[in-house]
């Protein structure tokens, strides 16, 4: 079943890209309390992912900030180490990346894309969200190959 608009997000390990190297952190802590722009990628240095989909976010980030979002998150199924690397690449120190190494994350949320046929395995959908104490309050999923809804525009635009 997919992920809507008012559940809460599965509670899942994730790895986020510390400075001093990975991080494990669990989603229902994480997102308690807080107002997060949480967007996932089918995968970092993808076409995409890196000439739009992330520095969409690193450019918006204070328009963002200013409608209320405390942080920025990035998810995609890859390790925290290529995560962090990218980070780095695209200057993204305003977006924290959030591993999602196994796909558990994307699996209980239920965006699940299979990649296999571009030998990527199985990836998350291209999808933004708004969650707000842990819920989702906004909720955007692609079309396969769309970059349309999932945009930082499209997000500050529903906030």
């Amino acid at each position: 079943m997919t992920i809507s608009k008012g559940d809460r997000l599965p509670d899942v390990r994730l790895i986020k890209a510390g400075e001093n190297g990975p991080e494990p952190v669990q989603t229902g802590a994480y997102f308690a309390g807080k107002t997060v722009a949480l967007f996932s990628v089918p995968g970092a240095y993808t076409p995409t992912c890196s000439a739009k989909h992330l520095p969409g976010f690193v450019e918006k980030a204070d328009e963002l900030k200013a409608k209320g979002v405390d942080e920025i998150v990035c998810t995609a199924v890859n390790d925290a180490f290529v995560l962090g690397s990218w980070a780095k690449a695209h200057g993204a120190s305003n977006v924290t990346m959030l591993a999602d190494g196994n796909g558990d994350f994307v699996e209980a949320l239920g965006l699940v894309m299979d990649g296999t046929g571009f030998g990527m395995g199985k990836r998350g959908q291209r999808f933004s969200m708004i969650v707000k104490d842990g819920v989702v309050t906004e909720l955007n999923i692609e079309e396969p190959g769309d970059f349309k809804v999932s945009s930082a525009e499209h997000l500050l635009g529903q906030l």
